[in-house]
């Protein structure tokens, strides 16, 4: 009986056994391979995301409700929290959420690729997110230091030396060791942005033969910027560029702008409104940007104009400015034919180089003959909206109050960064109040300082983000420090903005539900001020949110979080998984009168990498 009883035991001890293994292999199954599959990376994160936070649009039982309850607060040992992130696929060591090709493809859209429309925004829905971590390249470095940076970066950190190759004739990149060089070329400039940016102040006869003309000219937009040697040139002229240009056949153009620490934008003139407000540039620049202005009406043309402000400047620079052939010949006759019905005239025309000019009235307007083309906007058209907003083929005229002042009434740089801005007025906004906010947060900066002091060099820092700027005083308390920011407003609340471009200050507006438009590893540091509040009141994800900052956020950069304290506490519980460690925490009341419940907490993030980027590196 015995020896019967043994035998059953053993059959159901290897029953048993044989139970566990197939559980764990349809574990394996469906979550294995996870560093080896982007598709079951997805499939993590969304369990993840049923099992503890809150799932963007809704659990599928809850018909679509949201939660009542806060995600950022939780009883003790409520949610679960992970102790890793899954790491994705090394080929998606560049990826761009929002400006992925291969996410066009999956969902079949049905895109016009001769507006462009493929490389606009298109946001993967939350069951097709990839919930983890971006790997560095093999071999990935600590980014070299501005102002060095402006002039050579790891060629590790943008493994690619194509454009290198196909631009070995006009100086915009060149391959040295370990490192590429930037000589400061263009397409069109050969021997150099600064010889170029000289030549195009003395044919406007600027004060003194100097670009920035006195300080009156502080923003420019250069579409098409290639590697942004034209905006990086820019810079010793106290004039800040947003370089912009799509993730095209140059693919790494934007990317090697940020590694080398200039101000630059992933965007495209196609079909959508770019992310600014009207009459946000002193200077619109296209050097051969292979941009064909002439299409649907000149409604690209049309949009540089939305954006320039009263007096401002297109600088054109192609063959058809000087029209060589026939074809040229045809192009520069409609371009001069459209911009004259537009009301820009000629500032200036040098070989290859035209540079027209704006009016500062609506006075031309009045003037055309009736239905000329293009018309004007109509008037409930808010040329400030740029949200998903349609181009129109239409001319934005100036408001009676702009028309009567003749010009954008701003004072010139660096006095413009703190005087009241006429637009304020939009919202409501004494001078008073701009400068309560411009002093306030002069001394939150100051106070951020200090507790980044232990940890930073005068050099660490360059490129910063404020992902909440509201009025943009975060980034004018920096004026003295050697960094630019990227201001970002809410693209659903008011769009100050434009507030802070007439400051002198660039920026974007932007929904924080969705991914940036900009590579992995292209900032120094991320201020999110109340952010993760906002995101929860439009229940999306904080944990979406904490991967999308770890994405932007260079190896060894910092986030300064200023909210309320669970969602400090929310965002503590992260920290191991997101390989990110704590470095102070302060109570927000003592750098303000305000908001004493707010909590500040510094982040910085560790330099990990894979176990192929180790064997690489030794």
């Amino acid at each position: 009986m015995r020896g019967r009883s043994d035998g059953g035991q053993k059959k159901r001890l290897i029953t048993s056994v044989c139970i566990v293994a197939i559980f764990l292999g349809f574990l394996y199954a469906y979550h294995g391979s996870i560093f080896g599959s982007s598709n079951h990376a997805i499939d993590y994160g969304k369990s993840l995301r049923k099992l503890g936070s809150s799932y963007l649009g809704g659990d599928e039982d809850t018909d679509g409700k949201q939660d009542e309850s806060s995600q950022f607060v939780h009883e003790e040992g409520d949610g679960i929290v992970p102790k890793s992130f899954p790491v994705c696929e090394d080929r998606h060591s560049e990826l761009i959420p929002c400006l992925n090709r291969d996410l066009i493809y999956q969902m079949r859209l049905k895109l016009d690729l001769s507006l462009m429309e493929h490389y606009e925004r298109h946001c993967p829905p939350p069951e097709r997110r990839y919930n983890c971590l971006i790997p560095p390249p093999h071999g990935y470095k600590i980014p070299i230091k501005w102002p060095k940076s402006r002039d050579e970066v790891w060629k590790a950190n943008i493994p690619h030396t194509h454009l290198a190759h196909e631009k070995s004739d006009q100086n915009w990149m060149v391959v040295r060791g370990e490192k590429i060089v930037f000589p400061g070329g263009g397409t069109h400039f050969h021997y150099g942005a600064d010889k170029y940016i000289a030549s195009i102040a003395n044919m406007l006869n600027f004060t003194n033969n100097k670009i920035h003309n006195g300080g009156r000219l502080r923003t420019v937009l250069d579409v098409g910027c290639g590697v942004a040697s034209f905006g990086a040139y820019l810079l010793s002229s106290d004039i800040i560029t947003m370089s912009l240009a799509p993730n095209d056949v140059h693919q790494n153009q934007i990317q090697f702008a940020l590694e080398r620490g200039i101000p630059a934008y992933l965007g495209v003139l196609g079909t959508k409104r770019l992310p600014y407000p009207s009459r946000s540039f002193e200077l619109a620049h296209c050097s051969r940007c292979r941009i064909d202005w002439l299409q649907r009406d000149g409604i690209l043309l049309l949009e540089l104009d939305r954006l320039l402000r009263p007096g401002g400047y297109f600088a054109y620079s192609s063959p058809e400015a000087y029209a060589q052939d026939e074809e040229d010949l045809r192009i520069w006759k409609q371009m001069s034919t459209l911009v004259e019905r537009m009301c820009w005239r000629i500032a200036a025309k040098k070989n290859q180089t035209v540079i027209w000019q704006k009016p500062l009235t609506n006075d031309c307007y009045l003037e055309r003959e009736p239905g000329t083309l293009p018309p004007l906007c109509r008037s409930d058209d808010d040329p400030d909206a740029v949200s998903g907003v349609p181009m129109e083929a239409c001319i934005t005229p100036y408001s009676d109050h702009d028309h009567k002042a003749k010009g954008s009434e701003l004072a010139p740089w660096p006095a413009r960064l703190t005087a009241p801005p006429p637009r304020l007025a939009d919202f409501g906004y004494s001078s008073e109040m701009f400068e309560k906010d411009t002093e306030i947060w002069r001394r939150r900066v100051e106070s951020y300082w200090n507790l980044l002091s232990p940890k930073i060099q005068s050099d660490t820092l360059r490129n910063l983000m404020d992902m909440k700027a509201n009025l943009g005083s975060f980034a004018a308390a920096l004026k003295d420090k050697d960094v630019w920011v990227m201001n970002v407003v809410r693209d659903d609340g008011p769009n100050t903005l434009k507030v802070i471009y007439d400051r002198g200050l660039i920026g974007s507006t932007h929904n924080w539900c969705e991914a940036y438009s900009s590579y992995p590893r292209t900032y120094d540091l991320l201020h999110a001020w109340t952010v993760f509040s906002d995101i929860e009141q439009k229940g999306c994800s904080g944990e979406d949110l904490l991967l999308e900052m770890d994405r932007l956020l260079r190896p060894s950069g910092f986030i300064i979080i200023r909210d309320k304290q669970p969602v400090i506490d929310f965002v503590k519980k992260y920290l191991t998984a997101l390989h990110w460690e704590a470095v102070a925490t302060a109570d927000a009341s003592s750098d303000s009168e305000q908001d004493g419940d707010e909590t500040v907490f510094i982040i910085q993030k560790k330099l990990w990498l894979t176990s192929e980027s180790l064997r690489d590196t030794e």
